[in-house]
């Protein structure tokens, strides 16, 4: 929402621990992320009262500023991206903490400078030797500057101090890059200071799903193969690469979305539960998930895996151009923007069930949602009546862009003969527990400033991810695409995407407004 910044809005009590002392550094302080989602996620936790009062924010970019020049900007920004009304108050004390350094990521000078301005701000700010980088930058960068801080001795940890670093994605664009990024950043930082980020998790419902597995009852006996189907992963955008198309053209649907948002979903959807919520206690059992999930032979690629490109469409009267017609995209270009695949885990909870996922652009609605459907109930007691069939119960997590979840189930509909209908029982975070201001970013900046790794991936999860779907990305490049285009804007992909699970007799759960 908009703002001005006369708008104020009272202080919000304080939920949850109060984040330690420090310092956050951003590199890619002039980008799109930093304006957009970083710092109204900084001032949320400022109006929650979760941010330590010794806090300084250094931005470091390449666009030249003075602090002043910068304060100015990052206030016309706010304005435009909060989500939330600005308390002039709390905005000025943000200011008084902010400093800003231009300059290359590849230049040591730039380290120096950085050293010189952190000594700074923590005299001023009483932060304690506390500092966390926020890599907000081209992932070309990543390996450069965590290297080039450790040159100027700003990873080092001493006399209680601590030093962390948040990767952005993409880690890696496939399994031999993932694990030469990871052997590069490890040598100079350990496993414990490096926060890879994925903001799907800061999603309340993402979180929501172990609370709803382990803290009910009446859940957990039936979460595994003996009471469910199967399990469907939708992340639907109706956006196409807007002007992201030379990005987006080296990289594609699959490397974009499946390695880390979607197997982070299927992870916490499937894991056993960790004997406690302790950070590695939880990626542990997601780790194993994902070492569980079966590898594809090069047959199986082309039987269980779907690959599409939108071309042009119809949506609400709008005329809506093909990938290929974007700017910075090749007009013969072979990138996917959708993808369906079928995987199966080989573990006792899970075997026989198979995990159904598809993500796409350009499609009719913008809905990230888990859907587990049950088993059939037996139709014996139904032979006499007019019911023809017993329709599956669906237990769905909407992760966006409302957040909630809905439980659909069979009921007798009113007169005299014994007919059903389905009923669904639907529940939204706002209308239960208010809306709280939130880019998604919020707990995972937090999270980063008490020291819980638990929503960050390790570097085990990272390389079991991309070995998931290496051997997709080299079949698919051995054998290109001969259809594409092949399904219109405004559409639920291609029709081999619903030939998928029509084989095994399902289909997929749609959701539009």
């Amino acid at each position: 929402m908009a703002t001005t910044e006369t708008q104020t809005a009272p202080p919000r009590p304080r939920v949850g621990r109060l984040a330690d002392p420090c310092v956050m550094v951003i590199f890619g302080a002039s980008g799109d992320l930093t304006r957009r989602k970083l710092i109204p996620a900084l001032y949320n936790l400022g109006s929650q009262q979760l941010l330590s009062r010794e806090f300084a924010i250094i931005g470091l970019g390449r666009t030249p500023m003075s602090n002043e020049d910068a304060r100015k900007r990052v206030t016309e920004e706010l304005k435009q991206f909060a989500t939330s009304p600005i308390d002039p108050d709390l905005w000025e004390w943000f200011l008084r903490r902010m400093y800003y350094i231009s300059g290359d990521f590849d230049d040591p000078t730039t380290y120096n400078t950085l050293k010189e301005t952190l000594a700074k701000a923590d005299a001023e700010h009483s932060t304690h030797g506390n500092v966390f980088f926020y890599l907000a930058t081209s992932p070309e960068f990543f390996g450069d500057i965590v290297e080039r801080l450790a040159n100027v001795g700003l990873m080092n940890e001493e006399n209680g101090h601590w030093r962390r670093v948040i990767v952005e994605k993409p880690f890696g664009h496939d399994l031999d890059s993932a694990r030469a990024l990871n052997q590069r950043l490890l040598k100079v930082a350990t496993e414990r200071q490096i926060y890879r980020i994925d903001h799907y998790l800061g999603k309340e419902t993402v979180q929501n799903i172990l609370a709803l597995r382990f803290a009910n009852g009446i859940f957990e006996p039936i979460w595994n193969r003996r009471y469910i189907d199967h399990v469907q992963i939708s992340v639907g955008e109706t956006v196409g690469v807007e002007k992201r198309g030379g990005y987006y053209d080296n990289a594609g649907a699959l490397r974009d979305m499946v390695p880390n948002h979607i197997m982070q979903l299927i992870s916490l959807t499937a894991m056993e539960p960790p004997i406690s919520f302790e950070a590695n206690a939880v990626r542990d059992e997601q780790a194993k998930i994902l070492h569980a999930i079966q590898p594809y032979t090069s047959e199986e690629v082309l039987s269980r895996t779907v690959r599409g490109q939108y071309g042009e469409g119809t949506v609400n009267g709008q005329r809506l151009p093909a990938y290929r017609a974007e700017e910075g995209v090749p007009p013969d270009s072979r990138t996917e923007t959708f993808v369906a695949m079928k995987l199966l885990i080989d573990n006792w909870r899970w075997a026989g069930v198979p995990f159904y996922l598809r993500t796409g652009k350009r499609l009719p609605s913008r809905n990230t949602h888990v859907v587990i459907e049950f088993r059939r109930a037996p139709f014996v007691l139904f032979r006499e009546t007019q019911v023809q069939d017993l329709m599956p119960n669906q237990l769905v997590l909407h992760i966006q862009p409302e957040e909630g979840i809905s439980l659909r189930f069979a009921a007798k509909t009113p007169g005299p003969a014994m007919r059903l209908g389905e009923v669904d029982m639907d529940f939204e975070y706002a209308d239960y527990f208010g809306a709280t201001p939130n880019t998604g970013y919020e707990r995972l900046l937090h999270d980063c400033m008490i020291g819980d790794a638990t929503l960050f991936q390790r570097a085990d999860m990272v390389e079991a991810g991309w070995s998931i779907v290496n051997p997709v990305l080299d079949v698919w490049k051995a054998l290109p695409p001969r259809n594409f285009p092949n399904y219109p804007s405004g559409c639920w992909g291609p029709k081999e995407s619903d030939d998928l699970m029509e084989r095994d007799g399902r289909q997929w759960r749609n959701f539009e407004k």
